[in-house]
């Protein structure tokens, strides 16, 4: 058993800070008191513990007091992805046979469900009281997150309160905790990287300041204001962070600690800029089945170790499937989900204890961890191995070019021959960038053909879709 997380802070830290939005604080007290109150009044409504509830909304205040409501009442959340279609959504509530459905407005989207409420269904109604459980089993379901379904139907994937736990303790005891720690939470909280940090700031007794949508320029502000410590994003993102820096000819202060920076391999131009700027970018890998972070690298390792997502967090194993140096990754521990639900729920997502991620990579003498590519996305030209990454790395070396997106498209001769999709920051040409890319890599790793896009597709966390790639070539 664990303590009721939110109750248990309260108690502890009643009048510490835990949620910024738009100029508002609430304590921890003040955001307990609104969660329990809305649990009441969403118990009026009819739900009832062990309840699943669907909810669709926008990262703000009112959703972070509804999704603690929610854990008071008991209640497994249904996390939904505000950027999918109709159709989408409409079977992931399916799937997950969920008991109601929570939307911040009616207005959003037109969604079917027996239970539709929104929010301000909920708060125009007098609560009903419920008996607050005070302490919590650790195997309870708190989230059902889909994954971004790359390689076929996304899969409903549980997550149980000890997962949250022991992931957030091994992120506790690799970056430490203090006092006056405030997460910068730009990162939607329906997917794992934002929820997570809302699991951290109830167990590290730590400040959120929340963001509704990712802003460049905001967080730069916020951070260079000196009250963020912390901040969580993808590579795309970071920069973004970088060049509004290099415009304005700042760097960050030495109040902030840490750029956490997921979602896939970092480019390491990006890293070289970032340490320019004194931005202390922290690679890390993890995953919905994973409860958000597997390893983290350290702050001491930061630039010893560049371009590896680290070791292993404490409570976590990570190992390489196969014989060969480059291999599948694994991954093991107390953070790693039991299962699925729904389609899904009879596939079980360990072999031996241990998780396939799908994910291709190797680990160093040292124990570090460097991540290449998604199986998926390999493209085996001739009988040769070309990493996506690898090439995009290469490419996002060229002082001209923003981002770029490398994907497999079939070809008589050799099976498959890379191209590459390129956003640019100023005007270059394709022989250009041939000759460049000449320098780089092996002849075999060469894009046969280069188009230029003004932005490359990417899901709600930010993380390219390098399976969309080809759907934005006009044969």
């Amino acid at each position: 058993m664990y303590p009721n997380l939110l109750l248990k802070r309260a108690s502890l830290t009643p009048n510490r800070i835990a949620l910024r939005f738009e100029g508002k604080e609430w304590t921890f007290a003040q955001l307990n008191e609104d969660a329990i109150l809305f649990a009441k009044k969403l118990h009026s409504k009819g739900v009832s513990p062990g309840m699943r509830v669907a909810i669709l909304a926008s990262s703000n205040a009112k959703l972070v007091v509804v999704l603690h409501g929610c854990m008071q009442l008991g209640c497994e959340l249904v996390m939904l992805n505000e950027r999918l279609t109709e159709e989408e959504l409409s079977y992931q509530l399916q799937d997950s046979k969920a008991d109601f459905l929570l939307v911040d407005s009616l207005d959003k989207r037109n969604l079917a469900h027996e239970n539709l409420l929104s929010f301000a269904d909920v708060e125009c109604i007098e609560g009903n009281s419920f008996q607050i459980e005070k302490e919590w089993s650790k195997d309870r379901t708190i989230t059902i997150m889909y994954t971004s379904g790359t390689t076929g139907k996304p899969k409903g994937v549980r997550q149980s309160l000890d997962n949250h736990v022991m992931s957030a303790t091994g992120s506790a005891l690799n970056l430490g905790v203090q006092p006056n720690d405030s997460w910068l939470c730009t990162v939607p909280l329906f997917h794992i990287s934002g929820f997570s940090i809302l699991m951290r700031s109830v167990l590290y007794g730590m400040t959120v300041s929340l963001h509704t949508k990712f802003d460049a320029e905001k967080a730069v502000e916020e951070i260079l204001g000196g009250k963020v410590t912390g901040m969580s994003l993808v590579a795309v993102m970071l920069e973004r962070i970088i060049t509004v820096l290099e415009e304005k000819g700042l760097a960050f202060p030495n109040t902030f600690q840490s750029m956490l920076v997921g979602g896939g391999p970092v480019p390491l131009n990006y890293l070289e800029r970032a340490i320019k700027r004194k931005i202390p970018v922290l690679q890390t890998y993890g995953m919905t089945e994973t409860a958000s972070q597997t390893t983290t690298l350290s702050t001491e390792d930061a630039i010893r170790k560049l371009g590896s997502s680290g070791k292993p967090l404490f409570f976590a194993e990570v190992s390489i499937d196969g014989e060969e140096e480059i291999g599948e990754i694994c991954i093991k521990g107390p953070h790693v989900t039991k299962g699925y639900i729904g389609a899904s729920e009879s596939k079980n997502p360990l072999v031996d204890g241990w998780l396939h991620t799908g994910d291709i990579g190797y680990i160093d003498d040292e124990g570090y961890l460097y991540v290449l590519d998604r199986r998926s996305d390999l493209i085996i030209s001739g009988g040769e191995n070309i990493y996506p990454a690898e090439v995009e790395q290469a490419l996002t070396k060229h002082p001209g070019v923003r981002e770029a997106g490398v994907a497999g498209k079939l070809d008589n001769k050799w099976g498959q021959v890379p191209i590459a999709f390129v956003v640019l920051k100023e005007n270059v040409t394709e022989d250009e960038l041939k000759k460049f890319m000449k320098t780089q890599i092996a002849s075999y790793k060469q894009p046969v053909h280069y188009f230029f896009v003004d932005q490359l597709p990417r899901n709600a966390s930010n993380k390219l879709m390098r399976r969309d790639l080809l759907k934005l070539v006009i044969e």
